[in-house]
């Protein structure tokens, strides 16, 4: 029976592919405050400005491709049950072929109902003013914004509580909740730190193992690591 694997991913997996970091060090995202663009106040005061923010982002997406760390990944399936719960909005988990994506602050390709939160469409093109639900109400990008809750949040609490492994890569662990999952590790999982920078992990119980790399030189040394316990 494989060892689980459940490895938590950040903006720092995807800038090796192309994309910005959620927020640059000027407190920006692509040039945005982002409580213009990712709040539903910044929503409800101007949903065009929200609307073309993201059009921008999904064209972008279309323009880059998943990358070594991505890969690595993938081929830790042919060893390890793996799931990865990712903070990314983008799809390249998916497009470089993991077959468990959970996506806790939503995807870019898909929108949904601005009054059911439920009703949620994949879309592949831009999002605009009068683009509606089947009861005609707006719909809005399908992306958890500051201030609203996390409806993945408890599937991701109970994927972490079985993991034999645990993998941090290239995030800041600053975003809440998120960066509370690792909370809900065994005490006896080892958890494996990828971040250029690594910050000190407050009351961590577990065994740590930290490699200050950029993602995909990280996960050549993970791989390697795990690899043992074979």
């Amino acid at each position: 029976m494989k060892k689980k694997l459940v490895v938590l991913t950040g903006a720092g997996i995807s800038a090796e592919s192309g994309i910005k970091t959620f927020r640059d060090s000027d407190g920006l995202w692509e040039g945005h405050n982002v409580m213009d663009v990712a709040t539903p106040e910044g929503w409800y005061r101007n949903p065009e400005l929200v609307l073309d923010f993201y059009n921008q982002r999904r064209r972008q997406l279309k323009e880059v491709q998943p990358n070594l760390g991505h890969q690595i990944l993938v081929e830790l399936e042919s060893h390890f049950d793996v799931f990865v719960i990712t903070q990314n909005v983008d799809d390249l988990h998916e497009r470089a072929g993991s077959t468990n994506v959970l996506h806790l602050h939503g995807e870019l390709l898909k929108v949904r109902s601005n009054a059911n939160p439920d009703y949620i469409l994949d879309w592949q093109d831009d999002l605009n003013m009068g683009h509606f639900d089947n009861n005609e109400n707006q719909l809005r990008p399908h992306i958890v914004w500051f201030g609203e809750e996390v409806p993945a949040l408890e599937e991701a609490v109970a994927i972490t509580e079985i993991a034999d492994y645990f993998a941090v890569i290239g995030t800041s662990l600053q975003v809440y909740p998120a960066a509370g999952l690792i909370d809900f590790t065994n005490s006896k999982t080892t958890i494996y730190y990828i971040d250029p920078k690594p910050i000190k992990i407050p009351n961590l119980r577990n065994p740590l193992q930290v490699f200050p790399e950029v993602a995909s030189e990280g996960m050549k040394l993970l791989k390697k690591e795990l690899l043992r316990f074979i």
